[in-house]
C-alpha cells in the first residue's frame, strides 16, 4: 500500500511530546527514562492508542515511534542489539492504530541521531552503517513512506537519502520517500545551509517530497516555504511545532491553538501549493482534527516553478 494521487496528505508527526503527557508506567522505561522507541516493545498498546487518537482525528499518515531507533542513538541506553526489534515494533504498533484501514498510510521515521557528521561527532561510514540498519527494519516490517526528517546537517541528510535508496534497490521495493530538513530561527540549518542548498542538493534525488519540520511554528517556516513553492519541483511538506516552547508552572508548553495552526496550514496550502501537511511538537489530535476540518475541499495552489 502507498499514497496515490491524494490532493492533500495529513500528517501525524507527534509522539514524543505526547508520550511525555502520557501516563507511563516506570516499569515500562526499564530504567531508561527518554528512550520513547523502547515503548514499542514495552508498552505497545500505549504506543498504538497514541497513534489511533490522530487517526480517529484524520490523520492520513502515521509516523512510526522510531525517530531515534538507530544503533547510534540506542546505543546511549545500552539497547544497541534491539534496533530490529525496535524498529519492527514500531511499524506494528501503527498497523494496530490503523486497523485496517486502506485509506492511512504508515511512515517509518528516521531522524538525525544524536551525532553529525559536519560537526565531526561521527564519521560517515559509521553513520551509513547505523541508517542502514535501521532502514532495513522499516522496510522489512513493510512500511508505505519513508520519512528522513529533522535534518539538520545536509551531510548527514545526504547519508541517510543515499542508504535509503540503495536499500529500496537491493530489495526491489518502490516506497516513497519523504525529506524534511529543520531551520531554526537563524534562516538555516545547525550546520548553516539555508533552504536553497538543501533544494539544490536533493533536487536530483526521486523524492516523494521536501519540506521542513519542527524547531518552529508556521510563522518562522513561511519564507522557507515560500521558496520551495518558487523552486522545488515536487511535492512540499510543512509539519510545524505548535509556535515555540514555553514553560508555564514547570511544564512545556505550546501556544498555538488548533484553530489558528489550522489557519496557518490551509493557508500554506491554498497559497504556497503544500501538499503535505501534519504538525511535529506540542501537535495534538484536536489539532489534526481542526486541521482536517479546515482543508476540506481545499486543494493545493498551482505553482509557477522557476527552471
Amino acid at each position: 500500500m502507498r499514497p496515490n494521487d491524494h490532493d492533500v496528505l495529513i500528517l501525524d508527526g507527534a509522539c514524543g511530546t505526547n508520550l511525555q503527557e502520557m501516563d507511563i508506567p516506570s516499569s515500562a522505561w526499564d530504567g531508561r527514562e527518554g528512550c520513547n522507541e523502547l515503548l514499542n516493545l514495552t508498552a505497545p498498546e500505549r504506543i498504538a492508542g497514541l497513534h489511533r487518537g490522530f487517526v480517529d482525528a484524520g490523520a492520513m499518515v502515521l509516523e512510526t515511534n522510531t525517530f531515534g531507533a538507530n544503533r547510534i542513538v540506542l546505543e546511549e541506553y545500552g539497547l544497541e542489539d534491539r534496533v530490529e526489534a525496535i524498529n519492527t515494533a514500531g511499524v506494528e504498533n501503527a498497523r494496530a492504530a490503523i486497523d485496517g484501514k486502506a485509506d492511512v498510510y504508515v511512515a517509518g521515521s528516521v531522524g538525525p541521531g544524536t551525532k553529525l557528521p559536519s560537526l565531526g561527532h561521527v564519521s560517515v561510514d559509521v553513520l551509513a552503517e547505523a541508517c542502514r540498519e535501521q532502514i532495513r527494519a522499516l522496510v522489512q516490517a513493510d512500511v508505505d513512506i519513508l520519512i528522513i526528517e529533522t535534518c539538520q546537517d545536509l551531510l548527514q541528510m545526504k547519508t541517510a537519502m543515499t542508504v535509503c535508496l540503495d536499500i529500496l534497490e537491493e530489495v526491489g521495493k518502490d516506497i516513497p520517500v519523504m525529506a524534511s530538513v529543520t531551520i531554526e530561527r537563524t534562516g538555516t540549518m545547525l550546520v548553516g545551509s539555508d533552504i536553497a542548498a538543501a533544494a539544490v542538493t536533493f533536487e536530483p534525488y526521486p523524492l516523494f517530497s521536501l519540506g521542513l519540520n519542527c524547531a518552529t511554528g508556521p510563522a518562522d517556516m513561511e519564507s522557507h516555504i515560500r521558496y520551495l513553492s518558487r523552486n522545488w519541483p515536487g511535492r512540499i511538506s510543512c509539519v510545524p511545532n505548535q509556535g515555540m516552547p514555553e514553560v508555564v508552572d514547570g511544564k512545556t508548553r505550546y501556544p498555538l491553538s488548533p484553530e489558528a495552526y489550522a489557519a496557518e496550514m490551509k493557508k500554506f496550502v491554498s497559497q504556497y501549493g503544500v501538499s503535505v501537511v501534519g504538525g511535529c511538537c506540542g501537535t495534538t489530535p484536536e489539532h489534526t482534527r481542526h486541521l482536517v476540518a479546515a482543508l476540506e475541499g481545499v486543494t493545493p495552489a498551482q505553482r509557477e516553478v522557476v527552471s
